[in-house]
C-alpha cells in the first residue's frame, strides 16, 4: 500500500507536468471521514482543468497502478474532483476556486472548537 505522503507527491508531480497553478495540499484528517488529504489546484480554462485531472488519473493508474475510485465534473470542467480514497484531488478554474475557497473552509473547520467540550 502506498503512503498518503507519497500519493500526494505523485499527484502534485503529475499536476506540475501540465503546469497546474497554485497547487495546495490540505490536511483534513480528523475533520471528515471521507478522506485524509485534499490536493487543490487551478487550471487556466475548462480544457486545462479537464486535461490536468485526466493526466493525474492516467499517470497514477499507468505508472503506479493506482486507480481512482471515481471522478466528477469532467463535462463542464469548471471543477473536476478525482477521488483516490485517502487523497481527493480538486482541479478548478480560478473563479470557481476563489468562490468556494476550499483551503480557507477546511482551515477554519480545523480551528473550530469541538462542540462536545
Amino acid at each position: 500500500m502506498i503512503e498518503d505522503t507519497e500519493l500526494t507527491r505523485l499527484i502534485v508531480d503529475a499536476l506540475e507536468d501540465l503546469k497546474a497553478l497554485d497547487i495546495r495540499i490540505v490536511d483534513v484528517r480528523g475533520q471528515t471521514s471521507v478522506t485524509d488529504w485534499l490536493v487543490i489546484a487551478s487550471g487556466t480554462s475548462s480544457r486545462h482543468v479537464k486535461s490536468l485531472a485526466d493526466h493525474v488519473a492516467q499517470e497514477l493508474k499507468v505508472k503506479h497502478g493506482i486507480g481512482a475510485l471515481g471522478s466528477e465534473g469532467e463535462d463542464a470542467a469548471e471543477w473536476v474532483l478525482v477521488d483516490f480514497d485517502t487523497v481527493v484531488l480538486h482541479v478548478m478554474q480560478p473563479p470557481i476556486r476563489e468562490f468556494y475557497d476550499l483551503e480557507r473552509l477546511w482551515e477554519r473547520r480545523g480551528r473550530e472548537p469541538d462542540a462536545a467540550h
